[in-house]
């Protein structure tokens, strides 16, 4: 850039000093015309309208040439500004999953959707039924907080040893996180539904959640069973174990028993 000003600068002098050296010659013929000052005052008129356009144009040349020098600044700043989003953003897609699963709000609407078909059912009227409203977990009616999404980074796929890393891809582990989220809020969907919107195929499911939520080790926490395992992504097979075994090395996850279920507690970062 700074040698394409130079070469600039360069060239306005030459053109400078051509226009120079060209009105000189235009005042030599002037004196030389003096002495037929009838015959030359037309001529002379044209060449002064002449120069005078000449040095218009040059002033508007130069005007150009410092508002480029100016800008340049500003454009080196936003060239590097763009670099550097750039680098962060590259840096952020190889954490992400190429697949992505939907939002969590998206899953909220489907669960109540289908709490409310099965309830519009009326399979069972639940008004006679001794059962007590459970009270919710934390922050589970307005503002809830949705399960955490803490995905692993290639720096910390990287630094486990092989044999507990195995097979296993950053695409993978990330996928079966994104997986485990969606069970962990069809399963707090469930545990804050009020009793009018279960039926008899949710009720023992809903109740049982609620018992689980209830503990100690699980209290105010996202969390799924291991029966809740069913893919897309992440499956319960020697794959889906050793993912299991690298998020709770990692601190993602944490494993509790309760009853006859294995729990699995989604930690936050």
């Amino acid at each position: 850039m700074e040698g394409k000003k130079d070469c600039a600068g360069a060239s306005l002098d030459t053109l400078m000093s051509s226009f120079n050296a060209r009105i000189s010659e235009l005042q030599q013929l002037v004196i030389a015309r003096n002495m037929y000052p009838t015959s030359s005052i037309s001529d002379l008129s044209a060449i002064d309208n002449l120069v005078k356009a000449m040095e218009v144009q040059v002033q508007q040349i130069k005007n150009r040439l410092r508002e480029e020098k100016e800008a340049i600044p500003k454009a080196k700043t936003l060239i590097e500004a763009s670099l550097q989003q750039q680098r962060k953003l590259q840096r952020m897609s190889a954490y992400v999953p190429s697949n992505p699963p939907e939002r969590i709000s998206t899953i909220n609407q489907e669960t109540r959707t289908f709490l409310l078909a099965e309830n519009n059912k009326q399979e069972v009227p639940f008004n006679s039924l001794n059962y007590e409203e459970p009270a919710v977990l934390p922050k589970e009616k307005k503002g809830r907080c949705p399960p955490p999404l803490w995905y692993i980074t290639a720096d910390e796929l990287n630094s486990l040893s092989s044999y507990m890393k195995g097979r296993l891809t950053l695409e993978k582990v990330n996928a079966a996180i994104s997986d485990m989220a969606t069970y962990a809020e069809a399963n707090a969907q469930l545990v804050i539904a009020p009793r009018k919107k279960l039926t008899e195929a949710t009720l023992d499911r809903a109740m049982e959640l609620r018992d689980i939520a209830g503990t100690e080790a699980v209290k105010g926490k996202h969390f799924f069973l291991e029966t809740d395992i069913k893919g897309p992504s992440f499956k319960l097979d020697n794959t889906g174990k050793a993912i299991l075994t690298v998020l709770r090395h990692l601190g993602r996850i944490t494993e509790s028993r309760v009853g006859h279920h294995r729990v699995i507690v989604l930690l936050k970062p």
